[in-house]
């Protein structure tokens, strides 16, 4: 029996490419993780999807970039080292270096506190994945969390207070708030379906994060005490990890489209879909795609507005 398999180019389901935008000399800046030159390296570009440049060309893979503060300084996770680590480069990809270096894995997401002294990461170097801080510099890690159950995708809300964090201590995925030195945690999702990946608003009002509740992997926002929880997206698509526009108007992701449209086939090849860097209003509104190689997913909004090329 023969099979045909229909492969489509997708630039659909409501996610239209970006249009070129006049730069000024500084403007905001998306990093993102790209696997477009065959193994995973972190690049930037400008907001609108233009100037797309690559940070830190390894030949081992480097996932996941977290932007510090003042915007000078990007965290991310590698394997150069042979074991998953935290490393730190400036913001144009020099001085890399890493930050941890234990026997366990130490992986993605991370954040950095808002005084950018310190960074909140995910270790198993205790044989369970926990909730770690640690000073910006490496120094003094602490684990936060200390629960049987797996603890990950941590970020920390504006006023340095409190930490959001994915568990599956209650047997599903949930987002879970807790002080930043450890201590009270609460259950903000409460859902049967899997809720992951949140990620606080600029005013520490909202979280934005990634919820099944509808059949469909989709960006949802909701308070900050967990009420008002509303579909963003809306899309046929799979849809992953919230980030904020620094003035909160605005939220990127990463959007997974299968390269094939045979529901039963594009199911058992998920790892062959495109992922697109896309953004979305605050309202639902105007979705938009910026990236085009579906090979790019991780997307992470700079604080502040760093110089570009002049147009």
């Amino acid at each position: 029996m023969v099979i045909l398999i229909v492969v489509s180019v997708l630039t659909g389901y409501g996610c239209k490419k970006q249009e070129g935008q006049v730069k000024p000399n500084r403007q905001y800046k998306v990093a993102f993780t790209s696997y477009r030159d065959g193994i995973s390296d972190i690049y930037v570009m400008n907001a609108d999807g233009s100037e797309q440049k690559n940070l830190t060309n390894n030949s081992a893979w480097d996932i996941d970039a977290r932007w510090s503060p003042d915007g000078r300084k990007i965290a991310f996770v590698s394997a150069r080292g042979g074991n998953r680590m935290i490393g730190v480069m400036n913001a144009d990809g020099s001085g890399q270096k890493n930050l941890t270096n234990s026997v366990g894995s130490d992986v993605a997401p991370h954040q950095w506190s808002p005084d950018g002294g310190k960074i909140v990461f995910v270790s198993n170097r205790d044989g369970n994945s926990e909730i770690y801080v640690m000073k910006a510099d490496g120094s003094a890690q602490k684990n936060i969390t200390n629960a049987p159950a797996s603890d990950n995708m941590p970020d920390w809300s504006p006023d340095g207070r409190y930490i959001a964090f994915v568990s599956l201590r209650d047997g599903n995925h949930e987002i879970y708030v807790v002080n930043a030195d450890g201590g009270e945690q609460e259950n903000l999702t409460n859902n049967p379906a899997s809720d992951r990946d949140g990620r606080w608003s600029p005013d520490g009002k909202k979280i934005a994060f990634t919820s099944y509740k509808d059949g469909n992997t989709e960006i949802y926002v909701m308070n900050a005490d967990g009420s008002e929880q509303k579909n963003l997206t809306n899309n046929p698509a799979s849809e992953y990890l919230p980030c904020w526009s620094p003035d909160g108007k605005k939220i990127a992701f990463f959007s997974c489209r299968p390269s094939i449209k045979i529901p039963l086939l594009s199911f058992f090849l998920k790892g062959n879909d495109k992922k697109y860097i896309c953004v979305v209003n605050l309202d639902g509104s105007e979705k938009r795609r910026l990236t085009s190689t579906g090979q790019d997913r991780f997307p992470a909004w700079s604080p502040v507005p760093l110089p570009t090329k002049d147009p």
